[in-house]
């Protein structure tokens, strides 16, 4: 039986396009409407969205919110475990989600908020 580069090329192709992809970033990168997966303590300036997927400083999964780092006025990428949400209200086609404050409270932008019903929506 002979085979040909084209089928060599085709079943490797097909192989590699059924592995799974690492940290899941085609899934994120498909939350995020095809936007860049930011990796880091900020944002990604002019192009992430609230609640956007993204991959926090100490490496665990997390949204872009504002505030919460020291990202001027870029979103700060915060770990999940570190967010405050709420399921009955949605932002941006997920729930809502603000970072938590030292001492309590939440960031929300420049501001800190006691709950999540005083967050500003868009």
């Amino acid at each position: 039986m002979q085979f040909s580069l084209t089928t060599i090329v085709l079943a490797m192709a097909a192989v590699a396009a059924a592995m799974p992809q690492g940290n899941g970033a085609v899934i994120q990168a498909r939350q995020n409407g095809n936007r860049p997966v930011p990796r880091g303590t900020c944002c990604v300036a002019n192009t992430s969205l609230k609640q956007d997927s993204c991959v926090a400083a100490n490496g665990q999964q997390g949204r872009c919110v504002p505030g919460g780092n020291n990202c001027g006025s870029r979103l700060s990428c915060v770990a999940n475990s570190n967010l405050q949400c709420v399921n009955n209200v949605i932002e941006r086609g997920k729930n809502l989600c603000r970072a938590r404050a030292p001492g309590g409270g939440l960031f929300d932008g420049a501001r800190i908020i006691g709950n999540l019903n005083q967050a500003q929506v868009n």
